[in-house]
């Protein structure tokens, strides 16, 4: 299987309000987190305003306090929204394309991929697998030609093609334009929890 690996986040981790929250729900001031710590009010405060970032064991010191498993500030938030512009980008092997990645990056159920492939973009002359049940790959525009084995399937805009788990095959964008393309992979070949 080729690298699907997503480029690391350069944002900052968001954990203050969420240690904001907690601190509140059980009535504790930032005095008394301070006394408890004995970190200073104002680190505490900006702290909760995601303006600093604490060391490892500073975190799992406050987690203690407020009776916070470390773990649950890492825990993706429900309907997380992935902007285009803010999506890891990948490596799939393939050349003259840019792939990013769509979904959460701990989504183990599926996985959801955008490339934009420059006219002569290519899989790679040599057939690739993923390890997945299934794969789907849908044409946004442009269009693209993959390769199987024993034969070849051509896809224009509009049209999805269904690839079993796999499945030796590989593409190139012979359309003389860019082209847009999804990939679904199903389970995710690769998912940031493993």
């Amino acid at each position: 299987m080729r690298p699907i690996h997503p480029e690391p986040d350069q944002g900052a981790l968001r954990i203050g309000a969420k240690l904001r929250a907690t601190r509140l729900s059980q009535g504790m001031t930032i005095a008394q987190v301070s006394e408890t710590t004995g970190l200073t009010k104002g680190f505490i405060s900006r702290l909760e305003r995601d303006e600093t970032s604490p060391s490892v064991a500073t975190l799992v010191m406050i987690c203690q306090v407020l009776s916070l498993p470390i773990g649950s500030l890492f825990d993706r938030p429900s309907g997380e929204v992935i902007h285009l512009a803010d999506a890891p980008r990948i490596n799939l092997g393939g050349t003259r394309a840019i792939e990013r990645l769509i979904t959460p990056r701990d989504e183990e159920r599926f996985q959801l991929l955008r490339s934009t492939l420059e006219p002569g973009a290519s899989g790679g002359d040599d057939l690739y697998t993923i390890n997945c049940e299934v794969e789907a790959v849908h044409v946004l525009r442009g269009g693209i030609r993959v390769r199987f084995a024993q034969h070849e399937v051509v896809l224009g805009e509009g049209d999805t093609l269904t690839i079993p788990g796999r499945e030796p095959h590989s593409w190139v964008n012979d359309h003389d334009g860019e082209s847009e393309i999804m990939w679904v992979i199903a389970p995710a070949a690769w998912s940031g929890s493993a």
